[in-house]
């Protein structure tokens, strides 16, 4: 294939949206499942790849709907059943997106954090109470990426097949 071949510039700039969407999970800012999904959306829409195209992106909204609720939905049930609560994960957040903008790149993780454990700590009195509150906080942060990330490869490997078989 050459560049010039408009079938692979449109999936070239599909593949270059659902990296970008895999990279969003760890980069604060890019919207993971939208842009992965996007890329689909763009191969669907402007491939000539045959009927199997639109199952694909019909599969990819699927999963990316299914990742998007499970991501919120799972994680805030551990949390809920740890006992964590939502003023302390609100202060979390709030702290989170003020880190994103005062240090680069790992603001976000350290006001998060520091969100939580300040909320906590004021809410029981006491840092050993503070601490665990805040390790499960951390955890479902994780488990969201997670689930975040799963849903986005799983896209990737669908346009892939598609790629392969449409």
């Amino acid at each position: 294939m050459s560049l010039t071949d408009s079938q692979a510039v449109v999936s070239i700039v599909a593949a270059l949206a659902i990296l970008a969407g895999l990279a969003g999970v760890i980069v604060p800012g890019l919207p993971a499942l939208p842009l992965c999904w996007g890329g689909v959306l763009v191969w669907a829409v402007f491939g000539t790849a045959g009927a199997g195209r639109w199952l694909v992106l019909a599969a990819a909204t699927v999963v990316a709907v299914g990742g998007a609720v499970v991501k919120y939905l799972w994680p805030g049930r551990n949390l809920k059943n740890a006992g964590v609560p939502t003023s302390s994960l609100l202060a979390g957040g709030v702290l989170g997106l003020v880190g994103f903008f005062v240090i680069p790149v790992v603001g976000l993780v350290v006001g998060f954090v520091g969100g939580i454990w300040g909320a906590e700590r004021l809410r029981l009195g006491s840092n050993q109470l503070a601490w665990p509150s805040t390790v499960h906080a951390l955890k479902a942060a994780g488990l969201s990426m997670l689930v975040e990330f799963l849903a986005g490869l799983v896209i990737a490997v669908l346009w892939v097949g598609g790629l392969i078989f449409a």
